[in-house]
């Protein structure tokens, strides 16, 4: 019923595009971490039942019932998405040949529990289907797929080391950036030589992330390919785990110009959900100094679109990167000055009357930059140098914070030696006022 593959990027890297899938395809879905409806299920198995409808003829009239009779069918749990969009519809067809269904990246699902969640309504629905789930070897996952009900009812493929595949994307791709790149006209065919390219596959130890990267950096229209391919192969890994990848990510990242600039950015982004804008004034940059100092990272970071206007990792990797100082050196971003400087800096926008409306939370419910703050804050060590910061927020900035529990930030200022009694006052009566707001819904209308 269920096949689990190893890497979660593998969909990405080798079929990304519908006509690739498999004939008897069903559909597909690409979770992506912290995108906003790609990082979570809530349009999962919606989304499927669409393109069941759209694939297989059969199931075409009966899903269109369901959503005719209840238009507000993908507002509701996906368990009963599933079991109204897809298992009834579908259930008078268990002879009909099975489908596939691919679900890419399990674990860039927000919420362990939902992950485990989707994988239990799958192994529970009645669709004559098989799914293919790719994920990262998450403990909660393979404890998911270990237990009883998955028993006998799924194989596990590990596609995290293939040599071969990498080779072939590595081909495709150098023929393509050949082919299209103009300063590449008088280079002469193969480029680069056979030598190099098996160079590549062994740097890569068969990571489809490594390949996939690099073919980024070296496909930026702003520089000869001949010249990025040099940087990569001057790269001196250290023969660690995954040791290439990380030379890779010091090397994009040494080559762009103002480094400490782009440092306090990147701290920003593993923290939180930001568009470029937002970035701008967080550090009192000129309008369009964020994009400036992150265009020549596009390998490694997803810049906004008219589709998607946040900045976003192509790879958790690259996060993952960041936040190891043994691995990222001096582009560390979790080291406590960083982390400082970022809270600082929100203090700053917060401490004003007339900040920009979509910095808070829209009617809609839409995440915005500093939903999370307040958790960031109290996880920060207790300092007495953010006091004043935090006496000079706006009242009406602090209660447009959504996930903000008050009495943390009172219990953080408590724990911070020879704090001001008048602050400790001030949020006293902010947690009060909470407590209240959330008593009656009618509080301060």
């Amino acid at each position: 019923m269920a096949a689990r593959i190893g890497d979660a990027r593998f969909f990405g890297f080798m079929a990304p595009q519908a006509p690739r899938l498999p004939d008897n395809s069903g559909g597909s879905f690409f979770f992506k971490r912290g995108h906003a409806t790609r990082g979570n299920a809530r349009t999962l198995f919606a989304t499927i039942a669409y393109q069941l409808a759209i694939c297989v003829p059969c199931f075409r009239a009966p899903i269109a019932q369901v959503v005719e009779h209840d238009p507000s069918i993908a507002m509701r749990t996906i368990a009963v998405q599933m079991h109204k969009l897809i298992s009834g519809p579908c259930r008078g067809y268990k002879n009909h040949r099975p489908v596939t269904i691919l679900i890419d990246g399990l674990d860039e699902c927000e919420e362990q529990d939902i992950q485990v969640e989707i994988l239990r309504i799958i192994r529970h629905s009645s669709l004559p289907s098989r799914f293919i789930i790719s994920s990262r070897p998450e403990a909660h996952i393979g404890d998911m797929f270990n237990s009883p009900v998955y028993a006998g009812n799924y194989f596990s493929l590990n596609v995290e080391q293939s040599f071969d595949d990498v080779h072939k994307y590595l081909c495709d791709e150098f023929s393509r950036i050949h082919h299209e790149h103009s300063t590449m006209a008088g280079i002469q065919t193969p480029w680069p030589s056979v030598d190099v390219l098996w160079e590549l596959v062994w740097k890569s130890s068969g990571h489809f992330i490594y390949a996939a990267t690099i073919i980024k950096f070296i496909d930026d229209k702003n520089y000869r390919p001949t010249q990025q391919l040099a940087i990569v192969l001057g790269s001196n890994s250290q023969g660690l785990p995954f040791g290439a990848l990380d030379q890779l990510y010091m090397d994009i990242l040494s080559s762009a110009p103002r480094q400490s600039e782009i440092i306090p950015i990147l701290c920003a982004i593993t923290n939180f959900l930001l568009k470029v804008a937002e970035i701008d004034q967080l550090f009192e940059f000129v309008d369009g100094e964020t994009w400036l100092l992150l265009r020549g990272l596009h390998s490694v970071l997803q810049l906004p679109s008219e589709e998607i206007p946040f900045i976003f990792t192509h790879h958790a990797s690259f996060l993952d990167f960041l936040n190891d100082q043994s691995r990222s050196h001096n582009f560390y971003v979790g080291g406590l000055d960083h982390r400082m400087h970022l809270a600082q800096s929100f203090l700053r926008r917060y401490a004003g009357r007339g900040q920009p409306s979509d910095w808070y939370p829209s009617h809609s419910g839409s995440w915005r930059p500093g939903d999370h703050f307040i958790p960031f804050l109290t996880s920060l060590p207790p300092s007495i140098e953010l006091c004043p910061l935090v006496a000079r927020m706006e009242p009406d900035h602090i209660f447009a914070l959504q996930y903000s529990n008050f009495e943390d930030v009172l219990s953080w200022l408590k724990r911070i030696p020879s704090v001001p009694q008048d602050l400790i006052t001030l949020w006293e009566d902010y947690v009060y006022m909470a407590s209240m707001k959330s008593f009656s819904p009618t509080w301060a209308s």
